[in-house]
């Protein structure tokens, strides 16, 4: 049995702790926070753009802890679940692995490359596993777009459009604030970058346009360069929808022998073929939550066998957040930048 310890009981924590209670072999033992509230199990003031309101939780047989550090050093726990804010994973990350953890964090990695080279540095040294929670990839609809892409089923990818828009959230009073969560081009884009380097390979070049406030891009449309002949992939991400229109992604997705189509609350996974028809395949039941237990039930079975599944690989989360930097700074001088070495 792997026990967790969840750390930052925010919205993230709370449905991080929601979705391990459908996890096998592996339970929340412990959770951390600095709210009173929270640690009595009266998570009523916690809400989200998706998923279950905050309620009163039945927290017996939990532990719980007010400073990290009292967490760290209980020896019963095997893997620390990072959700508290972006600005704050590197300091507990590092904290956790040098206590002998193995840790799961929330996406972002961090804020700063050199962060997220200092975190993968300390893994390296503690002989821990560093695993990051990028959850697109564990859903039905970019799980299937992925294989697709990878395996070949359908011919080599031509091209993908792919569309992330929020409206500007509110949901809590740190994901507003740039300085904390690097605001929308990265504590959401981040989910694109991620998904378009595993499933289409990393890109030589990045040209974007976007808008900005106060020094911060709001929201892009980028064009992943890759060699001659590659594909042509592009995104248009950030929050820069109307209240009425809280949240959509989805993809468009060409191959040489089909075209993948999917946006979420209108147009279901549908593929379509050269012959003229159309199928929507058969999805993973599960509901809202599902990717996020199967985010953590890989986070589970690489504890298990001492090596991090690719999908929550440190390293590709770390170039994710490069991405989305050299994405900023061609939003920022109008140029296109090299992504080459992700540095």
């Amino acid at each position: 049995m792997i026990r967790i310890g969840i750390v930052g009981i925010g919205f993230m924590g709370m449905i991080h702790y929601l979705a391990a209670q459908k996890l096998k072999n592996a339970k929340v033992t412990a959770i951390c926070s600095r709210d009173p509230k929270k640690l009595s199990g009266d998570w009523r003031g916690i809400r989200g753009n998706f998923g279950p309101p905050g309620q009163k939780m039945e927290l017996a047989g939990v532990k719980r802890y007010d400073r990290l550090e009292a967490m760290l050093a209980d020896p019963d726990i095997d893997l620390v679940d990072i959700c508290n804010p972006t600005v704050l994973h590197p300091a507990t990350a590092i904290a956790a692995l040098r206590t002998g953890k193995h840790v799961l964090v929330e996406k972002p990695i961090a804020l700063e490359l050199k962060d997220a080279d200092g975190m993968l540095k300390a893994a390296g040294h503690a002989g821990k596993l560093l695993m990051v929670a990028h959850v697109l990839p564990f859903t039905p609809e970019f799980a299937f777009a992925a294989d697709n892409i990878r395996g070949g089923k359908y011919g080599r990818l031509l091209g993908a459009h792919f569309n992330r828009a929020i409206s500007r959230p509110d949901c809590s009073a740190d994901i507003a604030v740039p300085a904390r969560t690097g605001g929308p081009a990265i504590d959401l884009h981040i989910h694109d970058t991620h998904f378009i380097a595993f499933a289409c390979g990393a890109p030589n070049r990045v040209f974007a346009s976007g808008l900005q406030q106060d020094g911060t891009v709001q929201y892009l449309t980028t064009q992943y360069l890759y060699d001659a002949g590659g594909p042509a992939v592009s995104c248009s991400s950030g929050a820069v929808a109307q209240k009425g229109r809280p949240f959509v992604h989805g993809y468009e997705v060409y191959l040489e022998r089909a075209t993948l189509v999917y946006e979420s609350g209108a147009v279901p996974l549908t593929v379509y073929t050269a012959d003229g028809k159309s199928k929507q395949p058969r999805q993973v039941a599960g509901g809202e939550l599902a990717g996020f237990t199967r985010e953590l039930q890989a986070a589970v079975a690489g504890v298990r066998r001492g090596h991090a599944p690719e999908l929550l690989s440190g390293e590709l989360a770390r170039d994710a957040l490069a991405l989305c930097l050299k994405e900023c700074l061609s939003v920022q001088s109008g140029k296109p930048v090299p992504v080459a070495s992700q540095a």
